[in-house]
C-alpha cells in the first residue's frame, strides 16, 4: 500500500506571510492593508482611504514574491510537525504563486528545512489536489488550506480527501469563521500534527461532496 499524502498550502500555514504585506506595502508603497478586510481586494487602500483597483493588487504581490520573501517567518511548530508527518507520508506544498516564483519559494522553505516538492498553481485547488491523488494513489490525504475557498474546491473535485483548515496568523484566526467544507479547523501544528495522523490511520474520508466545482 502507497504512503498516506499530506497536500499542504505554504503561506499562513507554514510561513507568515500577510502581516509582511501589509508592512511592505506600507514602506514601499504608502499603502494601507487591512487584515480584517472581508477580501484581500477590499483590503488595500491609498493615503487617500480609496480602495485599490484590482489591476494593481496582483502586480503587488508579485512583486513582494519576488523581492522580499525573505521578510517571511516560520510558524512555530511546523518545521517539527513536518518532520514527523514525512516519517510516515509523503508531502506536498501546494502554493498559489506563479511558476516563476517555485525556485525562490524552494529555497525560502530550504532555509528552514522543509524540503519536499513544491508545486505552484493558479485558481482553485481542487484540480491539482485530484490530480496529485490519481498519481500517487496514496492511502489516505489531508489537505490543509488557510483559504475556504480552496477547501470547497478539494471538496467538489477530490471529495475523499481529509480537508483541514488552518490560518496560522492569530489577527486573521480571531476573525475567520471556519471553512464549511473542511472537516475541521485547528490553527496550531502541534495539535494539526496529531489530527493529521490520526485521518491517515483512517484511510481516505468520506466522499459526501460530489458536486462539480462551476
Amino acid at each position: 500500500m502507497n504512503r498516506p499524502l499530506l497536500i499542504t498550502d505554504c503561506d499562513e500555514v507554514l510561513l507568515n506571510m500577510i502581516s509582511h504585506f501589509a508592512e511592505w506595502v506600507g514602506e514601499a508603497h504608502g499603502l494601507s492593508f487591512d487584515l480584517y478586510a472581508d477580501s484581500f481586494q477590499s483590503a488595500l487602500s491609498d493615503s487617500q482611504g480609496r480602495r485599490l483597483p484590482e489591476e494593481r493588487i496582483w502586480p503587488l504581490l508579485d512583486s513582494f514574491f519576488r523581492t522580499e520573501m525573505d521578510r517571511q517567518n516560520i510558524v512555530p511548530g511546523a518545521v517539527e510537525a513536518l518532520a514527523a508527518i514525512a516519517e510516515q507520508a509523503d508531502i506536498v506544498i501546494l502554493t498559489n504563486i506563479g511558476d516563476e516564483h517555485e525556485a525562490g519559494r524552494v529555497e525560502q522553505l530550504g532555509r528552514f528545512e522543509i524540503r519536499h516538492r513544491v508545486l505552484c498553481n493558479r485558481g482553485g485547488k481542487g484540480r491539482p489536489v485530484r490530480e496529485l491523488v490519481e498519481q500517487m494513489q496514496p492511502s489516505a490525504v489531508v489537505f490543509v488550506d488557510d483559504l475556504s475557498v480552496h477547501h470547497e474546491s478539494v471538496a467538489n473535485h477530490a471529495p475523499d480527501v481529509w480537508r483541514l483548515h488552518m490560518i496560522a496568523e492569530p489577527k486573521l484566526a480571531q476573525v475567520v469563521p471556519p471553512a464549511p467544507h473542511a472537516h475541521a479547523r485547528i490553527d496550531g501544528w502541534a495539535e494539526a500534527a496529531d489530527w493529521i495522523r490520526a485521518r491517515f490511520s483512517e484511510g481516505r474520508a468520506p466522499a459526501d461532496m460530489e458536486k462539480e466545482e462551476q
